[in-house]
């Protein structure tokens, strides 16, 4: 009898994995937005192309590279977390297939998001020095403290994945 309950409890743990599912699905949402907010940002550089100056192009352009960084993001965090937690994507063997489909775990899985978290802030923080006056001095150093914060964070991140792949 107790047997029965253990098996019981652990078949709706197991069944439970599916809650994760809708969080997956509003990160798919979350993609669309993005999109969204990207083709604006094309139709407005487009739109002033004849005006805009150098420095405010190469901002605008690395907007566009942030915002496709955060996307690609997005993609691996919803297939890799969806693969390792709730069921594995089966697509037919399609030449479209991203290679690393199927192949990324959880530790690969947060080097290439504190990955991107450096590349987004990298960004941001050229962002900042290309509007030189924009910010003050205190939120300058803020935002250079918390690249540092990114970048210290992933090589401590990586040295502990190394760590644990070496045992």
């Amino acid at each position: 009898m107790l047997k029965k309950v253990e098996n019981a409890f652990e078949q709706f743990l197991f069944a439970s994995r599916w809650l994760l599912a809708p969080f997956y699905l509003g990160l798919v949402v979350g993609l669309a937005l993005l999109l969204v907010k990207f083709s604006k940002e094309v139709f407005h550089l487009v739109t002033v192309i004849g005006t805009i100056t150098k420095p405010d192009l190469i901002i605008s352009v690395l907007t566009l590279i942030d915002i496709s960084l955060i996307a690609n993001l997005l993609v691996i965090i919803t297939f890799s977390a969806y693969e390792s937690f709730v069921s594995k994507i089966e697509v037919a063997i399609d030449e479209d297939k991203p290679g690393w489909m199927g192949k990324v775990g959880f530790g690969q899985l947060k080097i290439k998001l504190i990955g991107s978290i450096v590349a987004i802030s990298s960004i941001e923080l050229l962002k900042v020095f290309m509007r030189e006056g924009a910010l003050n001095s205190e939120e300058v150093k803020l935002k250079i403290a918390m690249h540092i914060t990114f970048v210290f964070s992933g090589l401590l991140m990586a040295l502990m994945d190394w760590l644990s792949n070496k045992k």
